[in-house]
């Protein structure tokens, strides 16, 4: 059994043809949090002045600011420092905000604390590294390792991070090996899913600032998890947004979400340098072991050498200055493995990327389902092909798109394990009209049955949060935008969107109302109920099963083989001696396959070489 808590031998990612790490003309210079106002400074290039507002707890001081032109390479002159004298005593009482052209004070684009919300002034802070305690952390590659998603707002009724500290070992005793945190960057308002953040640097107050953060990711590596942070850095959030307002970090092209950023047009090795300096923050101060890179398909990249690729490459040289491995996982709707292959073959070389087509597959062969983009998925044959394959659309017409989409996976050269598969997430809740969870409208077999082709796969398999004891309460859209205009455009725009797909806008909850966020939640308490518990014994059981047994621990494409038959509703995934047998149909079923079962969600009997079950059933066992 490997054991996922110590550092491989190479670490995560790859090297060019020589194996050393590749070195690109932007530098990833390292953000080091000021510790005074001398330390301070702020990249406007277009500026004619610069002014910094700052208050120490004794009033208010325009301290004025000037380029620097000590500075070295094509940066001279674009970065302002303040004219004050350099002390070495930290000034940890100091706020901070800028006024540039004369325009409006605003807060430092590096904000590393902002206290008083987004629009509110920068606070100076640092880490006390001392405070860390699991000295003998040594990583955890996520390739192969059970992830675990969760929301900080909604895990906990209080919705913090300490909070979700005293649930820890609820993820330990179910077995998962990493908690991926949904953003956590400062936005405005009081709860939202995050990805409306503009302040990347800060960590969002109410779940407890930067040192609540910091508490949580040292108590769950004391507890043996690692902890992948999801970030954005595909577009800012509608509500105070200011870099516009110091240099060009914005296009005029847009995405789905806004405004795109500057990745290569002019100034933009400073905005790049910008995202890649945030990066490396989460991973070398926060000790982060990996990213989720929010929709990477909305990076608008016109250079060479892609930022992925470039920031894959930086992460790797930190890898090795650390000593322990760091993960990139993309998130991306291109069905493009590039994302994935080794840089040597041509790829960006991050460590995964989320699989929606292994989602769909599995989620539309269940429920039956084929609304949106679940036209093109539900039946068995294209069920076996994403589980040998990993694609679905793999240059195939999508109905959905109404075009040919993706690209093979070279099976050969990639492992099944550099896809994160999931029975849900987030999005495929949320983005729901209702937010309804599956266990609102599927069985407890069925569940199970997605649960077991996920967790026995030989991809990296993920558990959105409550999904293992089959979560009763919503995983709405929700939004706290404090300006009434925004806030009655998003609750419109999203019963707009939702009518386009024939739902009723009616049922559609308003984001804005705080009903929406406490009823999404968790209930804790649903676990003292004996159908709640029985599903999360099982997944429990599936999660040991996976690490226990070395068929199940393989993480290659040659180690699945599939036989099915559409007709009589049964499904079969083969890892070495093992087989996950699926019951898809409602009735009684005969499967010709011979087996002893270890592990099922209804009882089956064996007999003359066959199994027999109950419809929506899954029997995991040996084959004879």
């Amino acid at each position: 059994m490997t054991d996922k808590s110590k550092a491989p031998d190479t670490i995560t990612g790859s090297t060019d043809q020589r194996g050393e790490i590749s070195r690109f003309p932007v530098p990833a210079r390292p953000f080091v949090p000021p510790h005074t106002a001398a330390d301070i400074r702020v990249w406007a290039p277009r500026a004619q002045s610069v002014v910094m507002l700052a208050d120490d707890g004794g009033g208010q001081s325009e301290i004025p600011m000037r380029r620097d032109q000590a500075a070295t390479g094509q940066d001279t002159a674009q970065w302002w420092v303040p004219e004050v004298e350099r002390s070495t005593a930290a000034q940890p009482d100091l706020r901070y905000r800028f006024v540039v052209d004369g325009g409006e004070p605003v807060p430092d684009p590096r904000s590393v604390r902002l206290p008083d919300g987004v629009h509110g002034s920068s606070a100076l802070h640092h880490l006390d590294e001392p405070s860390w305690s699991a000295d003998d952390w040594r990583g955890i590659d996520v390739r192969g390792a059970v992830l675990y998603e969760l929301h900080i707002g909604t895990f906990t009724a209080e919705g913090t991070f300490d909070a979700a500290i005293e649930r820890i070992d609820h993820l330990v005793t179910l077995g998962v090996d990493v908690v991926e945190v949904m953003p956590i960057n400062a936005f405005n308002g009081t709860h939202g899913w995050g990805y409306d953040g503009v302040a990347w640097y800060a960590v969002h107050e109410p779940y407890g600032g930067p040192d609540g953060f910091a508490r949580f990711v040292d108590a769950c590596h004391r507890r043996g998890l690692g902890v992948v942070l999801d970030v954005v850095y595909n577009h800012l959030g509608p509500s105070g947004n200011y870099l516009p307002r110091f240099g060009p970090y914005l296009t005029e092209g847009t995405n789905s979400w806004g405004s795109s950023l500057n990745l290569s047009e002019p100034d933009s090795d400073e905005v790049r340098s910008y995202i890649m300096a945030n990066a490396l923050r989460w991973l070398r101060d926060f000790h982060v072991d990996g990213l989720r890179l929010d929709a990477v398909h909305a990076l608008v990249d016109h250079r060479a050498v892609h930022l992925l690729e470039e920031l894959a490459v930086a992460t790797d040289a930190l890898a090795l200055e650390l000593g322990r491995p760091l993960s990139l996982i993309a998130e991306s709707d291109l069905n493009d493995p590039r994302l994935i292959l080794p840089r040597e073959l041509g790829g960006y070389g991050l460590a995964a990327q989320w699989d929606d087509d292994v989602h769909h597959a599995i989620h539309a062969a269940v429920s039956g389902e084929r609304q949106g983009y679940y036209a093109d998925f539900g039946s068995l044959e294209g069920l076996s092909k994403v589980l040998r394959g990993g694609f679905f659309h793999d240059g195939t017409y999508s109905s959905f798109r109404r075009r040919h989409h993706g690209r093979p996976i070279p099976t050969d050269l990639v492992a099944a394990e550099a896809l994160v598969a999931y029975t849900c997430n987030h999005d495929q809740i949320g983005n729901r009209a209702v937010g309804d969870r599956p266990s609102a409208y599927l069985t407890g077999g069925r569940l199970a049955i997605k649960a077991a082709l996920v967790l026995l796969s030989p991809f990296t398999p993920m558990l959105f949060m409550g999904e293992e004891w089959a979560a009763q309460t919503p995983f709405a859209f929700f939004t706290s935008h404090p300006e009434p205009e925004l806030g009655r455009a998003t609750a419109d725009g999203r019963r707009a969107e939702f009518a386009d797909h024939g739902w009723d806008g009616v049922e559609i909850p308003d984001p804005q109302d705080p009903e929406t966020f406490r009823s999404s939640k968790l209930d804790w308490s649903e676990l003292d109920q004996m159908a709640h518990r029985r599903m999360f014994d099982f997944y429990r059981e599936l999660i040991e099963l996976r690490k226990c047994e070395e068929d199940f621990r393989r993480g290659d494409f040659a180690s699945v083989t599939t036989s099915f038959d559409d007709a009589a509703g049964w499904f079969a995934m083969s890892r070495g001696e093992w087989v996950v047998i699926c019951v898809l149909g409602g009735t009684e079923t005969t499967v010709p396959v011979d087996l002893t079962p270890e592990l099922w969600w209804d009882e089956p009997t064996i007999a003359d070489g066959a199994l027999r079950s109950n419809g929506h059933n899954v029997v995991i066992g040996r084959t004879r």
